[in-house]
């Protein structure tokens, strides 16, 4: 792990989730309910907090572990796009139950994720 590594993927999930929040507001606005509109949204929100965090500790290269990293990246992965593929799914008719699961197992990671920052920093 490198700290341009770090950096591209905290931009690339940054870019993303201005793409998806975008998406959500224009396109989706018309074929999701209030609820879906909402559950995707904070995909949305996740995703962003955790891609400044990555950021933020990508510009500090020396305070990050590659747990955290990982912890981080693979939790957005797991968290936000379950939710994405859930909501979009459901919006179908077809919701892809198996990714319910998931999204908790992404949670759980980005928590471990901070208890790692956090035991970091002590």
């Amino acid at each position: 792990m490198t700290q341009q590594m770090i950096l591209i993927t905290a931009a690339l999930f940054g870019m993303l989730s201005v793409i998806f929040g975008a998406f959500g507001a224009h396109a989706l606005k018309k074929i999701l309910s209030t609820e879906q509109l909402q559950s995707f949204e904070v995909g949305v929100k996740y995703q962003m907090y955790h891609a400044i965090v990555l950021l933020v500790l990508g510009f500090n290269f020396n305070t990050i572990t590659s747990a955290i990293y990982w912890c981080f990246t693979l939790g957005i992965i797991l968290f936000s796009f379950s939710i994405y593929g859930l909501v979009l799914s459901d919006a179908k008719g077809k919701k892809l139950r198996f990714l319910g699961p998931i999204t908790p197992i992404g949670g759980l990671l980005l928590v471990i994720g901070w208890l790692l920052v956090l035991i970091h920093f002590f």
